[in-house]
């Protein structure tokens, strides 16, 4: 939930199978398969499930939201209608999606392998990959990749905004107070809009 209170623990299932029924396992090859298919990008798929109502979300499983987010995603981009998707089958062929441009830029990264840095402490309105337990934190830089597109813009079709990616690591405690377990660490992969120096 994005580091939202009051959930309670995270419920641990011993044995827990890979899938609870057949159809999960269908829904993880869709999903697969249209998305290597360049019908949706990881970050689209994302925002379609926050974009989900919250009681759908709340009440709904893991691969539930899956399917709700690779339906809503076909059905905006034309590719099925509402009658191919009530009916199980393809009335017309699907449109064939536009080739992705290869402009990946060569960047340098800002921030270095243990460098200390603060996140951002910002609320955008729509998707963004900084989770609001981590906003305004303190970690170390553990290694540096990409570059890579900014969700932020990228799910919303809103450009093509590349960026190297950081993988930072926070302690339990400066995530989550003095009650974390002493020794506890969080490494999370932030793009660098996300962050500044730590003596910003």
């Amino acid at each position: 939930m994005g580091g939202m209170h009051g959930f309670g623990r995270v419920p641990i299932e011993p044995d827990e199978p890979l899938f609870h029924a057949p159809w999960e396992g269908r829904v993880l090859a869709i999903q697969g398969r249209t998305r290597r298919a360049g019908l949706f990008h990881l970050d689209e798929f994302r925002h379609a499930i926050e974009r989900m109502p919250p009681a759908r979300y709340l009440e709904a499983s893991y691969y539930e939201r899956w399917l709700t987010a690779v339906e809503t995603l076909l059905l905006e981009k034309g590719v099925i209608s509402r009658e191919e998707l009530a009916g199980g089958r393809a009335i017309t062929p699907a449109p064939k999606p536009p080739a992705a441009p290869d402009d990946r830029p060569p960047l340098r990264p800002l921030f270095r392998v243990g460098e200390a840095v603060t996140t951002r402490n910002t609320h955008p309105p729509g998707h963004t990959r900084l989770p609001r337990y981590a906003r305004g934190r303190r970690g170390l830089v553990r290694s540096a990749h990409g570059p890579f597109l900014l969700p932020d813009t990228n799910a919303h079709l809103a450009g093509r905004d590349w960026e190297p990616v950081y993988a930072v690591e926070f302690s339990a405690a400066e995530l989550w107070g003095d009650a974390a377990p002493a020794g506890d660490a969080v490494c999370i992969d932030l793009w660098e809009s996300y962050l500044r120096r730590a003596d910003a």
